[in-house]
């Protein structure tokens, strides 16, 4: 097994000055997040409130009407915890009707209209709130596009984009998130009983491992199974980051000009600052 474990207290200093460096940088000063209760989003509140201070954190609770109370729970434990502001918007009555418009809407479509609503729920918030929309989705989903497109994958910045899934643990633990919320089975909680792991068809220690090897240490497939990992998971692994290369980019523009966006109209998003 290939050791992916991070030195903590070098990459809370990174994540969180990348937090106040980016907020500010763009004229902000205060930062808001979906708060579902998982681990990923409890980590990336912990990070900005130490970056911002716990005032200038808007935690966001947007439960549909079978979100567990578990989830709820948790994500109250974060904001007792840390004395963010905090926010419930139940979501039911706005996904509900649109659902009810197609009988056969299986659990997928529905999950992903949670998630956009969620999404406009959190920028109308931004808006609010005077803040940027913090991201929660971290390297292992990123990479295998287990997200929905503008929906939890929309965001202003990402702190834990680059931690896979174990590193989101170890961090966790570092800053002192609360057990119930680390040692629990990772879940969207989009309908009862789903859980990430079960949805995907592997583990995600097994995806953590087969993604480093893939990516950070650009092993050829045949080597990853070389190392002692399944084929066929290896297999499933890197389809899924081929086939969800879209989610990680801008849309494709049409090239007509000299200078196109994203072709040849190239700066960093902190061009002119």
């Amino acid at each position: 097994m290939a050791d992916i474990s991070i030195d903590t207290d070098l990459a809370r200093k990174i994540l969180t000055g990348f937090i106040r460096t980016e907020i500010t940088r763009a004229g902000f000063s205060k930062a808001l997040l979906g708060l579902s209760g998982g681990i990923d989003s409890a980590l990336a509140c912990y990070l900005a409130a130490e970056a911002l201070g716990p005032k200038n954190v808007l935690a966001v609770r947007m439960p549909y009407k079978s979100s567990s109370q578990g989830s709820l729970d948790h994500a109250q434990l974060v904001i007792d915890g840390l004395g963010v502001e905090s926010l419930t918007v139940p979501i039911t009555e706005m996904v509900d009707p649109l659902i009810e418009h197609f009988p056969e809407m299986d659990n997928r479509r529905k999950g992903n209209i949670m998630a956009r609503e969620r999404m406009i729920v959190l920028f109308d918030q931004s808006e609010a709130f005077h803040g940027l929309v913090v991201g929660t989705g971290n390297k292992t989903e990123i990479l295998l596009g287990y997200s929905t497109w503008y929906g939890d994958s929309a965001c202003a910045i990402n702190p834990i984009g680059d931690l896979y899934k174990a590193q989101v643990r170890q961090l966790s633990r570092s800053l002192g998130v609360p057990l119930p919320i680390i040692e629990k089975a990772p879940s969207a909680d989009l309908w009862v009983g789903q859980t990430d792991e079960n949805e995907l068809g592997f583990t995600y220690d097994q995806a953590d491992q087969i993604l480093y090897l893939l990516i950070d240490q650009r092993y050829t497939p045949a080597e990853v199974v070389e190392a002692g990992f399944k084929e066929e998971y290896v297999k499933a692994i890197l389809q899924r980051v081929r086939r969800n290369q879209f989610k990680r980019v801008l849309p494709p523009i049409a090239k007509l000009s000299n200078r196109t966006i994203g072709y040849d109209f190239l700066y960093l998003r902190d061009w002119g600052t």
